[in-house]
């Protein structure tokens, strides 16, 4: 399991797998955001798989798809009513990270400079700059 810091309370992170709850809960995250849609993987880490895991652990989990390509407002919108939801730490995944650190990135527009929401995912290897105008345009309002 590859946990990326964007920031102390958001992280992202590759697929995970049922096994890996303990080690996400045991590192102090309080939401788990599926940011994967379960048409791309098999049962065992779909949604409702991970859902009883991470709920059994304690943790809150928000099924928010994210289809590369395709990022709507809405997933926007939902990512980051997520992060003002949530008690503590965020780990949000995908199938690398990337779909995750976009959608953060894009609900946090206008809260950090646009240039700080492309480095920080661009540190571990995350190319956020093709957003920059959508990102510039969100800060606007």
């Amino acid at each position: 399991m590859d946990i990326r810091h964007l920031t102390d309370t958001y992280a992202v992170s590759p697929q995970i797998t049922p096994d890996d709850v303990a080690t996400i809960a045991g590192a102090g995250f309080t939401t788990v955001i599926c940011n994967r849609p379960d048409g791309e993987i098999p049962p065992d880490v779909q949604a409702d798989a991970l859902r009883r895991a991470v709920e059994a652990a304690g943790l809150r989990f928000v099924v928010n798809p994210v289809v590369g390509g395709a990022i709507t407002m809405e997933n926007v919108t939902a990512q980051g009513d997520a992060l003002t939801a949530s008690t503590g730490p965020v780990l949000a995944y995908c199938a690398s990270g990337n779909r995750s650190s976009i959608v953060w990135a894009l609900s946090q527009a206008g809260t950090r400079p646009t240039d700080e929401l492309i480095a920080i995912p661009a540190k571990f290897g995350y190319a956020l700059e093709p957003f920059r105008p959508t990102l510039e345009q969100l800060a606007k309002g």
